[in-house]
């Protein structure tokens, strides 16, 4: 199967869908029967680029303000894009959210209806976009693929499709996240002030949805000595309408016991998810939740929301709490911290619950829908 693979995403600094263009791609290449055409923007290849592209996290803040400027990137991708129209392809596949026009089959990934559910989250000309281009979208693709049973049944009812024209394909693990013995990650641990088993950890882009202001009013409640021996540190880069937490947080950072890392490396964050005392990941709504499964994976007992997908993936596993319940949160954080017995349990339970889910699997469950689209 020729397949084009669309990885403009990864010009960007990777978060949760850069990280899964990039591990599907390479999972995708030990299929036997699928050979991948990545598509980036402006180009074709058949390797994954590295590092994001210079300067393209200035590119955001500038679409925004000119006008047509999406649409105008958009026009000028399609026309790349047709330019392979020459060689052979069976199918392509749109990883991220809006298909480009192709006249064969086609299998876009919708990893969640986030700008149904929380439209303020997204800048108002990429929201005009999405609602432009995305009910037809979903028309023309012959499956869709979620990362979640959650997401499934949202587009399922929103758009009114049948069931055999959705596929889930729950997210995977990388090789990075794995549990580490202290003197392995003492370096980042000391570079960033912090101590192995003594911080929290939140993870995730500054943005409303990502509920950060949750966490800061939770950690804010507990005892001076124990925000003292365990400070929460906040890794993310900055996000739509982060000005929002900014009151909230230039308070929690004033108090000493709150740090802002901003965005870090990947290998760092694998780290700073090995060694924390618990991921806490108070988000509103995920499509799948993916530093969820990395801290598991890792070691390190998680507490998150009953909200959306986390669920699905913490599995027993999770420590929850309800989106707008400091006090719940708080008592969790807690508890992982003072009991070292329930600590344990979680994160075996985490650990066990972690090797349900892998790229491998993903891969496969992708490739088999590519062979479903093309009528095998």
């Amino acid at each position: 199967m020729r397949i084009a693979f669309n990885a403009r995403i990864l010009q960007a600094p990777r978060t949760g869908i850069g990280h899964y263009v990039a591990e599907l791609a390479m999972a995708l290449t030990r299929e036997p029967d699928v050979h991948l055409s990545l598509f980036h923007g402006w180009g074709w290849s058949s390797q994954l680029p590295q590092a994001a592209m210079p300067g393209y996290s200035r590119l955001g803040p500038l679409l925004r303000q000119v006008p047509g400027a999406y649409r105008a990137r958009r026009w000028l991708e399609q026309k790349r894009f047709d330019q392979r129209r020459s060689q052979v392809i069976d199918l392509y596949h749109e990883p991220s959210l809006w298909p480009l026009a192709f006249d064969g089959p086609t299998v876009m990934t919708l990893h969640d209806l986030t700008h149904l559910r929380y439209p303020e989250t997204q800048p108002p000309a990429r929201l005009r976009e999405i609602e432009r281009r995305l009910g037809h979208a979903v028309e023309q693709a012959r499956l869709i693929l979620t990362d979640s049973q959650f997401i499934a049944d949202e587009v399922r009812q929103h758009f009114g499709l049948p069931a055999e024209r959705l596929r889930v394909a729950p997210l995977g693990i990388s090789a990075r996240f794995h549990p580490r013995e202290p003197e392995a990650i003492d370096g980042v641990l000391k570079a960033h002030g912090l101590e192995a088993g003594r911080y929290l950890l939140c993870v995730g882009t500054l943005e409303p949805r990502k509920n950060l202001s949750l966490a800061l009013r939770a950690h804010a409640a507990l005892p001076e000595s124990v925000r003292q021996a365990f400070p929460l540190f906040i890794v993310g880069m900055s996000g739509w309408q982060q000005a929002q937490l900014n009151a909230e947080l230039k308070s929690a950072l004033a108090d000493g016991h709150v740090c802002l890392a901003g965005y870090l490396p990947d290998e760092q964050v694998a780290q700073l998810l090995a060694g924390a005392r618990a991921l806490v990941f108070p988000s509103r709504y995920e499509g799948f939740g993916l530093p969820v499964l990395e801290a598991m994976a890792s070691g390190t007992p998680v507490i998150t929301t009953r909200c959306s997908a986390m669920p699905e993936v913490a599995g027993p596993a999770g420590n929850y709490c309800e989106p707008d319940d400091p006090q719940e949160l708080r008592e969790a954080m807690l508890r992982l911290i003072e009991d070292r017995q329930h600590w344990q349990a979680c994160r075996a339970a985490g650990l066990q619950q972690a090797t349900l889910f892998s790229w491998e699997r993903c891969a496969k469950l992708t490739a088999a829908a590519y062979r479903q689209a093309l009528g095998g």
